[in-house]
């Protein structure tokens, strides 16, 4: 493991003062006053964002519904009133989480490495005669080992961003015809802070270059960044919205494939410094379902609110987003309608 992967994957893990080291702080979040800035921050949780909100009616889709974040966000929306389609990689995984919340759920079986279980699933929602008003594209890996490749494209990539980017682009009709919709991406921080420094590093895709499991998931959530901000751009004026989010540290089990020591350490101080899944699944959560947010279309939130990000970064640019739709669409060709 290189030094950098080992500092930074610490520091992201548990959070230890090395984590100025990774970040520095030439990349400062602050609240954008062009939207609509709530009452809520980064101790507010999922309930407490949809407090009196009925969603009686309405159709959500959560992908990785079996634990953390995913888990919490399907919970409180159906608490809410929603009827929710909750994913997980196998349907046994999905239905035992959707079995143990109270509300109306359904599971569905959607393997993201897999594209073929990517449309499989997207069809078996349309024939389910659903059409979701908000779709949460959660679930996600961060992995600190070595290169592996699905396809013949990195596995991260290919799971945060690509399995979604297919999914996405297949329930598009259905959220059409329920619009107004939402589509809530979850990104990361990392986005800004851990991608390449060209950002998405379109010839080393494939592992042509060097692995840097950091930069590979840093990578994977500007991708997200990025897709949901040309698919902004695509959907202006159609009801249908797209913003992403970074749900904050998160005292989750993303970290079950670190090195041990990793584990241990997080396992110590996460509890201190890191979010709960209640409190990671707020901003997702807000940005879905908030009244005040209906038109609110390509920003990026942080703690339950749209932000700017200061210095050198490439999650607003769009030229690079256009280059990373024209890419994904070759590599997911075949499954896209």
């Amino acid at each position: 493991m290189k030094r950098r992967q080992f500092l930074c994957g610490a520091s992201a893990v548990a959070a230890m003062p090395l984590l100025s080291a990774c970040d520095g702080d030439e990349n400062v979040a602050t609240i954008d006053t062009h939207y609509p800035v709530g009452p809520f921050d980064a101790t507010s949780t999922a309930e407490d964002v949809t407090a009196g909100i009925d969603l009686s009616g309405k159709v959500a889709m959560v992908t990785g519904c079996n634990s953390g974040l995913g888990y919490e966000t399907m919970r409180v929306l159906a608490l809410r009133g929603a009827h929710v389609i909750g994913t997980g990689r196998t349907l046994e995984k999905a239905a035992r989480a959707c079995a143990s919340i109270p509300g109306k759920t359904t599971p569905l079986a959607l393997e993201l490495s897999n594209f073929q279980s990517v449309v499989d699933c997207a069809d078996a929602v349309a024939g389910l005669g659903l059409a979701p008003d908000i779709l949460v594209c959660n679930a996600g890996i961060n992995t600190f080992g070595e290169l592996e490749l699905v396809g013949g494209i990195e596995k991260i990539f290919v799971v945060n961003f690509l399995g979604h980017f297919v999914l996405v682009n297949r329930m598009l009709p259905l959220l059409s015809s329920a619009q107004p919709s939402r589509i809530v991406h979850v990104g990361s921080r990392s986005g800004y802070k851990q991608a390449p420094p060209q950002g998405i590093d379109f010839d080393n895709l494939r592992g042509e270059k060097a692995f840097d499991a950091g930069e590979a998931y840093g990578r994977s959530k500007l991708a997200n960044a990025l897709f949901s901000l040309e698919l902004a751009k695509r959907l202006e004026g159609s009801g249908v919205t797209s913003n992403v989010i970074h749900p904050g540290l998160v005292k989750t089990n993303i970290a079950r494939t670190a090195p041990v020591f990793m584990r241990k350490a997080f396992d110590w101080f996460g509890g201190i410094i890191a979010k709960t899944p209640a409190q990671g699944a707020a901003t997702q959560v807000y940005v879905a379902t908030n009244d005040a947010l209906q038109n609110v279309n390509g920003a990026y939130f942080e703690d339950c609110n749209a932000v700017s990000v200061s210095g050198e970064h490439h999650m607003f640019d769009e030229p690079m987003a256009k280059h990373l739709w024209q890419t994904a669409e070759q590599m997911t060709k075949g499954y896209l309608l």
